[in-house]
């Protein structure tokens, strides 16, 4: 078994529980969101239909919505409670559901229940870390675009919590963190998915804590601690959890514990298909070899 891979079934139900507080404390992903709404004012596109793939309580469904009227967006996630959280903010569902203009859906972005060639944009916002075949969910987000659709989101790298890594070096022999990708191996993905001119950058952003625990709550309240298969399954002990705040508190700057997150960045087109001269389709097809 995969030691960082992520257990679906512990993933929902962490996203469940946190849907209710969710948004008080998704202070990072909300900044994102809006980092992301800005990119779109270079864009010339105006889709009929916008899948929000990990679209949490809808805070950025509601935005796609608003940037763009006329067009459906299909907000979609994996955890139920977040989509019915999403729903208990009266003033966009009511209205939703009225013109039956949006779509909540509750499904995995690794194997969407949307037809192909069904929406003009794919927006997610830190949501595709927690796949755990990250080609096969590019490849599914390619085919649920029409062709000259525009595929943006962003999603963690490398060296997010790179802190609280290091902090939990020699505590114990479990994972406690989830493993992201490097920018450019996404890039590579989306290539080799179908993907045409994607674009890739990153930034740092830094959040800052008086404490260790102030840090793991924050993590908790998100639904975003540790879903990997290697976790542990009980209680950190005393001995554990005093050598983790030991280790973290070296890392203290002007009085304070930082939270780094490497934040990614991408967007691509999905192009028109390839034709013979006679005009039929070129569809190119990948082998494995046992």
């Amino acid at each position: 078994m995969n030691e960082f891979a992520i257990d679906k079934k512990q993933m929902r139900r962490a996203f469940n529980r946190a849907a209710a507080d969710y948004d008080a404390a998704a202070v990072l992903q909300r900044e994102v969101c809006a980092r992301m709404l800005e990119r779109l004012d270079y864009i010339k596109l105006q889709p009929a239909r916008i899948l929000d793939a990990g679209s949490g309580t809808g805070w950025g469904a509601r935005q796609l919505a608003a940037k763009y009227p006329a067009a459906q967006v299909v907000a979609l996630d994996i955890a139920i409670g977040m989509l019915q959280s999403a729903r208990s903010r009266s003033g966009w569902w009511q209205k939703l559901l009225g013109g039956a203009k949006q779509l909540a859906v509750c499904g995995d972005i690794e194997a969407l229940p949307l037809a192909a060639n069904s929406v003009e944009m794919v927006w997610s916002n830190l949501a595709v870390q927690w796949c755990n075949d990250l080609p096969a969910a590019f490849a599914e987000l390619h085919r649920v675009l029409k062709a000259d659709g525009l595929l943006m989101f962003s999603t963690f790298g490398p060296d997010t919590l790179k802190e609280l890594r290091l902090a939990f070096n020699g505590v114990d022999q479990h994972n406690h963190l989830n493993r992201f990708t490097d920018m450019h191996d996404i890039g590579d993905m989306l290539s080799h998915s179908g993907f045409a001119e994607p674009v890739m950058d990153m930034e740092y952003l830094t959040l800052t804590y008086g404490d260790v625990r102030g840090v793991l709550h924050d993590l908790k309240r998100i639904g975003a601690h540790n879903a990997t298969a290697g976790r542990s399954r009980g209680l950190m002990g005393k001995h554990a959890w005093a050598r983790l705040v030991e280790n973290y508190e070296r890392l203290r700057r002007d009085g304070k514990l930082p939270a780094t997150y490497e934040v990614i960045y991408g967007h691509a087109w999905k192009p028109q298909p390839r034709m013979t001269k006679e005009g039929a389709a070129i569809i190119q097809t990948t082998f494995k070899l046992k």
